[in-house]
């Protein structure tokens, strides 16, 4: 065998290795960056439910429109308007309409009764989820007292 036929065959062998290699790279790389977006959601998700806290908790005099308070359902609604807006402005979803269920639980509406604000969102990987990842259920909490 000559060297010039030798060359010839280990050329094919580089582009099969290559391709096997790009496979698991391409995966990786595209793992990495899915995990990072998670990650981002999830902090978005913490985000907005401090704002609808720190929306709800605080005293307004006069109280500020309807803007906060829904006339049918309370502040509830409002806080929850503030957590939706968050969420469409920051979250990254890669084109799904989803949007995040809220829910809000008073304690009371006097000083030092407790407010808590629960942010949840099924996050849906792009490409991992071909090999068998399915939606992760992101949830953020949180607690904060009512001022005077």
């Amino acid at each position: 065998m000559t060297t010039r036929n030798l060359a010839q065959n280990e050329q094919g062998t580089t582009m099969v290795e290559f391709a096997i290699i790009v496979v698991v790279l391409f995966t990786i790389v595209f793992g990495i960056i899915e995990f990072g977006v998670l990650l981002f959601d999830q902090h978005v998700l913490t985000n907005a439910s401090r704002e609808g806290a720190r929306a709800a908790i605080v005293t307004r005099v006069p109280p500020l429109p309807d803007r906060y308070t829904h006339p049918v359902t309370g502040v509830g609604q409002g806080v929850i308007d503030i957590v939706e807006k968050y969420c469409q402005q920051h979250l990254v979803t890669f084109g799904d309409s989803t949007l995040p269920t809220t829910d809000v639980v008073r304690n009371g509406t006097s000083f030092g009764d407790d407010l808590v604000v629960t942010v949840t969102y099924p996050f849906s990987f792009l490409v991992l989820s071909n090999f068998g990842l399915g939606p992760i259920t992101l949830s953020a909490v949180t607690r904060m007292k009512m001022e005077e």
